[in-house]
């Protein structure tokens, strides 16, 4: 998993304007958190991406923040960076209100992956700045964004050119590519789509639009223009046949690029299953997907597909470049960092800035503080010894919840001697590129939502996962399909998983040992059926409509019109969780599949794990089980070694009172024999 140093792509949409010469344009909203951050100095760093087949007319940012009321503003400015150049400063308005704020970005400037700083000098009216107060303060809100108007280089030949396209977040969002299917798929066809279609999840940056599995009769796959097909050769249509050379197919897939008119296809196919497996653990590596500039490549059991091991290995560099701050008094630098879904913060966590400071400073007054969420974890004083090379590494508090993402906030109190002259002797202070979080971490053990998709996953892939589908797919099968793939795929960070897809009840040894979801109504997924008294949410005797539970009364026509998800422990083994997405109707189970299709609607549902939804878009989330956790001796442990150093202590404090007992004793009896002897004596 890679470190967000406050954004990442979020389509807002790419739109085609009427006039074919007219630019295109597409807006990226950051993924920064709204940050406040105090001081006279302040900093926080942006990313964002530029697709490398745009031709960039125009990139502007609209910036939305809020400056203290208190602002001279004659004095107090911000300046705007890209990629360590700063190309705009502004005086804000010293009003209370939110501000905005538009600026062309040079095109020069922007790069593929771009960091973009905003930097703030805020001083106070009629204030002694050599003491900076909270009334110090710059906040970024969230939905910031660059809008960029742009021409479209055409894909050429190549598949590492498709690739490129295909996965554009522009593409995504005017859903302009789809991977695809025959029209009747067996449960290899479904499962290599599956696979396929993950790999493109975890690198496609868009939030709010997803890249769908469709059939081949389906307009989405007329309607797009660049399309990913994959399936058997001896299922594909006479005009797909002919774009590829079936020879040899028994012993190899084959990757081939076609152009049909408007269309950039890529045809992924083979005589075997196991090879169109392989075949699609290729395409879900996105390494070799950008590296391939050939328009046909032949995969075979020697291929080697499996990923890299690159993303998440539990340090996260902070930041790419070193971070500069210069001028007296305090500054602030903000980071922000995201985990993968299935760990967790656990004990022995660290975070570790490097840096470096002018020698100039009141040592004696001058310091650094790190914050994790707005709390802080550790200060250090600033010396004259350590100016040239400095760390300090804190520990984070073993009970600190951190969630899948949190903000770490570097402050400097840079103070000079005797209120010299700042503008004379400029402090300043450097935040090195080698700074870390070191984050120690652990699966997550409880079967709820706030843990979904982490149960299904293992090891950044899939966790032997096996998803049951009905028998014959309708169209909004397809599209739960492609939601339930959709969101597992976005936190998978390998190929190296195992995905089956089955239409009837999986063997025993399957359900044993896999991690299942199923999901359609009961008349096409048998294993729902027999599911059913394990259900939270239980149909009745005709398998017709939901009744009523504990939770919630449900009138049999209104129970025939939703849709649930339910979290169960599985019954076949409960160290594992099985999934039910269920209606009594099709379209229902699609509308229910759209509460787990993406991060943003997942997070409304924390400590659950049964959600019911109907046709109005009303939805409803409880708690069904009192014992959460999958494994509860894990637990256990858990706690135990949270509170390792406390049970030493006792442990000691036990074994000193022992002592004091035995001595204690020991002496009570002596002093009772010595009595009884004089007794004796006498």
């Amino acid at each position: 998993m890679v470190i967000f140093l406050g954004s990442g792509i979020s389509a807002q949409g790419a739109k085609k304007d009427v006039k074919k010469d007219n630019p295109l344009t597409y807006t990226e909203p950051f993924q920064n958190s709204t940050t406040s951050l105090s001081g006279s100095s302040v900093q926080t760093n942006m990313y964002f991406v530029k697709m490398g087949y745009w031709d960039v007319k125009k990139a502007t940012l609209n910036l939305s923040f809020q400056i203290t009321q208190l602002n001279d503003q004659k004095s107090s400015d911000i300046t705007v960076m890209i990629n360590g150049t700063k190309f705009y400063s502004f005086r804000p308005k010293n009003n209370g209100g939110i501000q905005s704020k538009q600026i062309e970005i040079p095109k020069k400037l922007i790069a593929g992956t771009n960091n973009l700083q905003i930097m703030g000098q805020i001083t106070n009216k009629n204030s002694n700045q050599s003491v900076p107060t909270p009334a110090n303060w710059l906040t970024v809100y969230d939905g910031a964004n660059v809008n960029f108007e742009y021409k479209l280089k055409e894909a050429n030949d190549s598949i590492k050119s498709f690739y490129d396209h295909f996965t554009g977040a522009d593409t995504i969002s005017n859903q302009a590519a789809v991977v695809a299917t025959v029209n009747e798929p067996d449960n290899q066809d479904l499962a290599a789509s599956a696979i396929a279609l993950s790999g493109q999840s975890r690198t496609i940056t868009t939030e709010d639009d997803e890249l769908p599995i469709v059939t081949l009769n389906d307009k989405k796959y007329e309607q797009a223009k660049y399309r990913m097909i994959v399936a058997k050769y001896d299922q594909l249509p006479a005009n797909l046949k002919k774009a590829v050379d079936g020879k040899g197919l028994d012993q190899s897939a084959v990757l081939q690029r076609v152009n049909s008119g408007n269309h950039h296809d890529l045809i992924v196919t083979s005589n075997s299953s196991d090879l169109l497996t392989r075949a699609a653990k290729f395409v879900a590596n996105s390494e070799l997907m950008s590296e391939t500039s050939s328009a046909r490549k032949e995969v075979t059991n020697q291929t080697d597909t499996d990923t890299s091991v690159l993303q998440y290995q539990g340090r996260y560099q902070l930041t790419n470049q070193d971070v500069q701050l210069t001028g007296a008094n305090h500054h602030e630098q903000a980071f922000f960092v995201s985990l993968p879904v299935d760990r967790t913060n656990a004990n022995g966590s660290k975070i570790k800035i490097d840096y470096k400071y002018a020698k100039n400073l009141d040592f004696n007054n001058s310091l650094i503080t790190v914050y994790v969420n707005n709390q802080a974890v550790g200060s250090k004083k600033l010396t004259k010894q350590r100016a040239d090379d400095d760390s300090v590494t804190v520990s984070l508090p073993k009970d600190k919840p951190l969630g899948n993402s949190f903000t770490i906030r570097v402050a400097f109190d840079l103070q000079l001697k005797n209120n010299a002259d700042s503008n004379e002797a400029t402090p300043w202070a450097t935040i090195s590129n080698n700074s870390e979080a070191d984050i120690k971490s652990e699966p997550q053990n409880d079967l709820l939502f706030k843990n979904y998709p982490s149960m299904f996953i293992k090891n950044g892939a899939f966790n032997n996962l096996a998803i049951v589908r009905p028998k014959a797919m309708t169209a909004n099968d397809f599209k739960t399909f492609t939601n339930i793939v959709n969101l597992i795929g976005n936190y998978t960070q390998s190929n190296l998983g195992k995905l089956t897809v089955y239409n009837n009840n999986p063997s025993s040894t399957t359900l044993e040992n896999a991690s299942v979801i199923a999901f359609g109504t009961p008349s096409q997924n048998s294993l729902i059926k027999q599911l059913n008294s394990k259900l939270y949410f239980k149909f009745d005797d005709g398998f017709d409509h939901f009744l009523s539970n504990e939770k919630l009364s449900i009138e049999s026509g209104y129970g025939h019109n939703v849709g649930t998800d339910q979290l169960l422990k599985s019954p076949y083994n409960k160290q594992r969780g099985l999934l039910v997405i269920t209606a009594a109707n099709p379209a229902d189970v699609f509308i229910a599949s759209t509460q787990i299709s993406d991060q943003k609607t997942i997070q409304q549902y924390q400590n659950t794990d049964g959600i019911l939804v109907d046709q109005d878009n009303n939805h409803y989330s409880y708690r069904f089980k009192k014992v959460a956790a999958i494994n509860p001796r894990q637990n256990v442990r858990n706690e135990i070694s949270k509170n390792s150093k406390l049970l030493i202590y006792l442990g000691l404090a036990i074994f000193v009172a022992l002592i004091i007992a035995v001595i204690g004793f020991m002496l009570l009896r002596k002093n009772g024999l010595l009595k009884l002897g004089e007794n004796k004596h006498e």
